[in-house]
Order: C-alpha cells, then structure tokens, then sequence
C-alpha cells in the first residue's frame, strides 16, 4: 500500500546530486540484499543505498494495517541508518494528547509514551510538524531547546535535530523527529530531501493504519449492537443460547434471539391488559431474516429493538406478531421478510408454563423426561409479505429438567453428511435431541450446536445462520 507511493522513485530526482552517466548502466541490485548502513563517520547514502532503503521501506511499510506496528517498523528502519534516534508522534487524540514511539541506536526496545500539546511545543517545530507545515532546514532548529522527554535516557544531549511532517490523506499522519548525536555529520541537504521521501512513505502507512483503525472500531461497535445478547437469570428457567453466522468474518447474520423481561404494559385502563390478569411474563424471540450477512443483521437488529420498543404498550404475542408485520411491509422495496417463535415464560408450582406463537418458523421441540421428543403445534404465517398474517398461540406446560427448543432452519437445511449433499434435517435434529434427558440447558445447546457442526465439517457444507436456543424449566 504504502510502498508504492512514491512513483517514479522522487528520491533519484531530488536527492541525487550526481548521475551516471549516460552510457553507464543502473545497478541492479540482489532482490535479497540486505539494506546497506552507512560506515561510521556517517557519509551521505549513495544512489544503491538509497535505492535499497526506499524498497525495504516500502516493502516492510506496506505489510501490515496495524498502528503500532507501522510507526515502530518506520523508526526502526531509519535508525541507524540516517540518524542516532528517532521519534515519531500521532496526531493528537479526543483529550488532544498524542501517542509517541521511539528509538535509538543503542539495539534497545522501541520505547513509547503519551504527549500533551504543551509539551509538544517544547520540540522546536514538531507543533507545526504536527499540523502538516512545511519542514525547516536542520540548520534552523537549535537542538540545544530539546527537552529532556524527547531522547533515550542516557543518549546525552542533541547535537542535530530534524523534524518533519508525515503527510496523510489531507492532513498530516503525525511528525518524524530524528536526532544525531554531537561530533557526527550534521543532516546534510540530499539526506533531508531523501528522509522527506521516507516521512511521506511513513505518512501513507500510518495514515492508512489509522483509518483501519477508526473503521475497525465503528464495525466493532456496531457488530456489538447487533450480536445475540447475554442470557438473563430467570426464577424457575434455565436459557442457553447458540448463534453461528455463516460469514465467519463478520460474526452476524440474519439469525437472531434475544429475552424481553418482564415490565409494565398497558393497552388501555389498568387491568384491559390480558398480560395483567395473571402477571406480566418474561419474552423469549428467536427469528431469521431472509438474506445472510450484515443487511440481514441490520434488520435482524431492527426487529429486535422494534420488538422491546412494541413491548412497552403491548404484551400479547399475536398483536406484536401483527405490528411487526406491518413494521416490515412499510420498508421500500425490495422489501426482505422474516420468521420468528416468541415464547412466554410464566413459571408456577413444579412446572413451567411456555405459550408459544410461531410466525412462518420451524414448530419449537419439546423434550420430555423420558425422551420423548413432541413438535408444537404452533404455526403461522411469515412475516413482511401479506397485509394480513395469522399468528395462534399455544400453551407448553414443562415439567422440571424438561425442554423448549426454538431453532431457525439453518439448523436442519444445513448440508453435510457422507456425501456433502445431505440435508441435517428434522429427523436427525430430534433424534440428536432425544439423547440430551438429563443435561442442563447449556450443555444442550452446546451439543447440539457441535452435532451440527460436525455435519458441516466432514465436507465444508453450505450452510444458513444457524440459531438455537434452549428454554428448560429448573429442576429445582
């Protein structure tokens, strides 16, 4: 990325003073040769010299987005080769504090600190460095102003400074500060014209790392936001959940679930609530949005917001099956659609009661306690496609250590098997869970989870997002 920056190489047209000549062939240099660091007394670089530091700056400049990484790579690079010491400061950060790493050629560790601006003011010109201003001759800045903070304990006092800006994407990617130390040559005027060559190769790596950085951390936030989030402790129930994207890259997908607690509700005058006659339930959502990827988490996330936003001022599953369908269908072509399973949690004396409302999704499984596995009989239509959807409730009474499986068809659509043709299916998804009596909740979900998985793994199978979760009453 950076190292192909400066085109043309503008070291040769600025810095060499003295060409071949013309019947003279360029030097054509071992790809695997080591850059060259001038003898002591420290002699301005030749054309090869220069020639090899700007490819292996270029090279190890150009191998990594990471921040950090780039500005030690870049002051490595330069000492020793032009100077004694090296510095390079950020720009400044929120607080208006700036990030620096240096180092020397004493073959120690890179050191690194924090800066305010004052005491960037103190570096003559590294505040103007700092603001993209034009470099000063060597010659104009008096090292004898250096601060004790800008050089390696024990180096001794300055008797050269450099400082220079490294150029970004309109604006400046931070200042180089170098230093040599007294009794050696001062920075002569190709040596400047070459280091500005190298600041501008450092500004574009780091001007590019910190741009990674920035975008890694919006997508962080927002990948946050829409990730399944933690399962709450409940009085009498037991909840574990998996959630696998099929973009391992982006960790979400269209699957979602989430568990609304339980909060005031009121369609009209207190007391008009059904929720209210026997007590305001616990919420459990588990869907799957057509489409993969961050578009279909996007909406995915939408659904569940919109979902606690409804649950405010309506608590009755069909209804808020309804309002969302009209939530979808009022989006802009083209319109996607999704499924969803809510489940209300009403715990009582020695069982737990589940009422369960499917919209267009696979019927939940039970599993009772002598392994029996039985399909709800909950089912209706999908919604963000008909004007009109029908959405009927069922009531689950489980008693303690027995189950609720909510699962989307990523699960059972997801092809594998001998042959990598196969469907996992219904069938091997309720026979997988018979064997799972006994076990509390989270290790149900995690083996089911892994079964899955292994079906996709002996070929690599195509698969959905895959979600599931597990509603077990306690056993005690």
């Amino acid at each position: 990325m950076s190292g192909t920056c400066a085109q043309g190489d503008p070291a040769r047209s600025t810095a060499d003073r003295s060409p071949s000549p013309p019947d003279r062939p360029a030097p054509v240099l071992p790809a695997d040769a080591p850059a060259p660091v001038p003898p002591p007394g420290r002699p301005v670089p030749d054309e090869q010299q220069r020639t090899r530091f700007l490819l292996e700056v270029g090279a190890r400049l150009s191998a990594s987005l990471n921040l950090h990484r780039c500005a030690r790579t870049a002051v490595e690079l330069v000492v020793p080769f032009l100077a004694d010491a090296a510095l390079i400061v950020l720009p400044p950060g929120a607080a208006g504090r700036s990030a620096w790493l240096r180092a020397a050629d004493d073959r120690s560790r890179p050191q690194e600190g924090v800066i305010t601006a004052a005491e960037a003011s103190t570096v003559p010109g590294l505040a103007e460095a700092l603001t993209g201003f034009p470099p000063a001759p060597s010659r104009w800045l008096d090292p004898a102003q250096a601060p004790g903070w800008l050089l390696p304990e024990g180096y001794g006092p300055a008797g050269h400074l450099l400082v220079t800006p490294l150029p970004g994407n309109g604006v400046a990617a931070g200042a180089l500060v170098l230093a040599r130390r007294i009794g050696t040559p001062s920075f002569e005027e190709e040596t400047e014209a070459l280091v500005r060559v190298f600041a501008a190769r450092v500004g574009a790596a780091i001007s590019a790392a910190l741009l990674y950085q920035e975008q890694s951390s919006v997508n962080q936030v927002l990948t946050t936001g829409l990730l399944p989030p933690p399962l709450p402790e409940l009085d009498g129930v037991e909840l574990a959940g998996s959630l696998r994207a099929s973009q391992k890259a982006t960790r979400i997908g269209g699957d979602f679930y989430d568990v609304y607690l339980p909060g005031p509700a009121r369609n009209g005058p207190a007391g008009d609530d059904p929720a209210d006659q026997d007590g305001a339930a616990a919420l459990v959502a588990l869907g799957d949005v057509c489409g993969k990827g961050a578009q279909a988490a996007v909406l995915a996330g939408q659904i569940r917001h919109s979902l606690r936003a409804l649950m405010l001022v309506e608590r009755r599953p069909e209804r808020l099956a309804e309002l969302l369908n009209r939530f979808l269908l009022g989006f802009p072509p083209p319109r996607s659609f999704a499924t969803m399973v809510l489940a209300e949690l009403r715990p009582a004396a020695g069982r737990l009661r589940v009422g369960l409302t499917a919209a267009g999704h696979p019927p939940p499984l039970i599993l009772r306690r002598d392994g029996t596995v039985e399909e709800s009989t909950a089912r209706g239509t999908l919604l963000g496609v008909f004007n009109e959807v029908t959405a009927a409730s069922v009531a689950v009474d489980l008693a303690p250590g027995e189950l609720c499986l909510l699962y989307s068809d990523g699960i059972t659509e997801a092809f594998g098997g001998p042959t990598g043709e196969e469907m996992y299916g219904e069938h091997r998804l309720r026979a997988d869970l018979s064997t799972c009596v006994g076990m509390p909740a989270r290790a149900v979900a995690e083996r089911l989870e892994q079964l899955s998985t292994e079906w996709l793994a002996d070929h690599g199978g195509i698969h959905d997002d895959r979600a599931l979760l597990v509603i077990q009453a306690r056993t005690r």
